[in-house]
């Protein structure tokens, strides 16, 4: 179940505001400038999917996206369970970063956890199956994955380039939960 978690950043024991309501989050996130909707495929998702076929089935969303935010590059990223680099594939993400575009992720199959630093709040969202979320460009945060990783998902970017990130030296990311 997706759900939205929002701290004060200075004192990570108090929480603001948590819901698992999609619609709460979506308007709470849209006040931020971050993105958050549910899309349904346009056909049954199974593991032998091909990238193409994956995106096919999220074509409408997808092309809307993109007439709405320029983005020029769509791909699929996968993890399975049991991959035996996913913590330091864990690793790579739970540093908080900016980046020079916004990052965008659909959730095909598993979840993830965005974390947010905006302003004097640390917003996290869990995001699953059918989510979007598009943190804009410049938005310090971390992402994390779980300790055993299991999901699908699409990425569109402005940059041809893929992900670039641009680390922000706190040590913030630290003082908040991970997904697990």
């Amino acid at each position: 179940m997706n759900k939205l978690t929002i701290f004060n950043a200075i004192d990570p024991s108090k929480s603001t505001l948590s819901s698992n309501d999609a619609h709460v989050i979506a308007t709470t996130l849209a006040t931020k400038g971050v993105r958050f909707e549910q899309w349904h495929a346009t056909t049954a998702i199974t593991p032998a999917m091909e990238q193409a076929d994956v995106i096919a089935a999220y074509r409408n969303d997808i092309a809307r996206l993109q007439a709405d935010g320029g983005y020029q590059t769509v791909d699929v990223i996968s993890l399975a369970k049991g991959n035996p680099d996913a913590a330091q594939l864990r690793q790579k993400f739970l540093f908080e970063h900016t980046h020079g575009e916004d990052e965008v992720r659909f959730f095909v199959k598993g979840q993830g956890l965005f974390c947010l630093h905006i302003a004097d709040e640390v917003i996290q969202v869990v995001c699953q199956q059918g989510d979007l979320i598009a943190v804009p460009a410049l938005t310090p945060h971390w992402f994390d994955m779980g300790s055993d990783p299991e999901f699908t998902a699409i990425r569109l970017f402005n940059n041809p380039e893929g992900w670039v990130a641009k680390a922000t030296g706190s040590p913030l990311a630290n003082e908040f939960p991970l997904l697990d």
